[in-house]
């Protein structure tokens, strides 16, 4: 079975499973781009920098006012908590950050947010594939409670694993700049890392969704990390 008629037919169980707004297209708009191997610790440049106004894809990323985000939840290296081996991402839905591991016992942090779709799931798994600039599809529930978005339903298209409808992509689309997409032993687990137009939401804990990132951080992290790449979700991690 296809990527494409994997997602879709999981596109169809998160209808039913209701889960939270984490529902995407099976459409891949771009070709995977393989990162360069992690040797060593970036240099990150000043907040205000890696925060800046962007354009991407065609999109004008708007700047974040990251004065008004908790430091800790800045992009940064910061000593590995995770003892993964370097490549892995580890979220660590505890204390609202993500991690990607780095050689020399370091590791890239992010801030995340977090809505109820974002604690349903944890364990061991590997990014499938990733996606820049996804579409939208509400969930059934979502669509029942806002009969505004009646308009961004999925239609499947006749005698086809095709979907039609959903949200364009772009800077109001609540899945952002890019998605990375979580597959277990060969089966999508519905959840997804994200970026989100709504900066605000970082460290807290939101209403739906699943891990949502900054659209600035979930474009590095993009960036770093390739697909197959082993996954860790969990809350146990002790931070200092």
């Amino acid at each position: 079975m296809s990527r494409r008629a994997l997602l879709t037919a999981a596109s169809a169980s998160a209808a039913a499973m209701a889960l939270a707004g984490c529902t995407t297209t099976p459409r891949r708009d771009a070709p995977a781009v393989m990162p360069p191997p992690i040797t060593m610790a970036p240099e990150f440049g000043p907040a205000v920098a890696m925060y800046a106004a962007l354009q991407d894809g065609g999109h004008s990323v708007p700047a974040i006012p990251i004065e008004k985000i908790d430091r800790r939840y800045h992009r940064q290296v910061v000593p590995d908590p995770t003892g993964e081996a370097p490549g892995t991402v580890v979220v660590d839905t505890g204390n609202h950050f993500l991690y990607l591991v780095l050689p020399r016992g370091e590791a890239v942090r992010y801030g995340v947010g977090l809505g109820r779709a974002g604690f349903e799931w944890a364990g061991r798994a590997q990014i499938e594939w990733k996606q820049h600039w996804p579409r939208w599809f509400p969930p059934e529930e979502m669509i029942a409670r806002q009969p505004e978005l009646e308009k961004y339903r999925a239609i499947q298209i006749r005698g086809t694993n095709e979907w039609e409808g959903g949200m364009p992509a772009g800077i109001n689309n609540p899945l952002g700049a890019r998605g990375l997409y979580i597959y277990q032993d060969g089966k999508d687990t519905l959840y997804r890392l994200h970026g989100s137009p709504e900066w605000w939401s970082i460290g807290k804990s939101v209403s739906s969704g699943c891990v949502r990132m900054m659209n600035q951080d979930v474009i590095d992290l993009y960036d770093r990390v390739a697909e197959k790449s082993p996954i860790v979700v969990t809350s146990g991690l002790r931070v200092s």
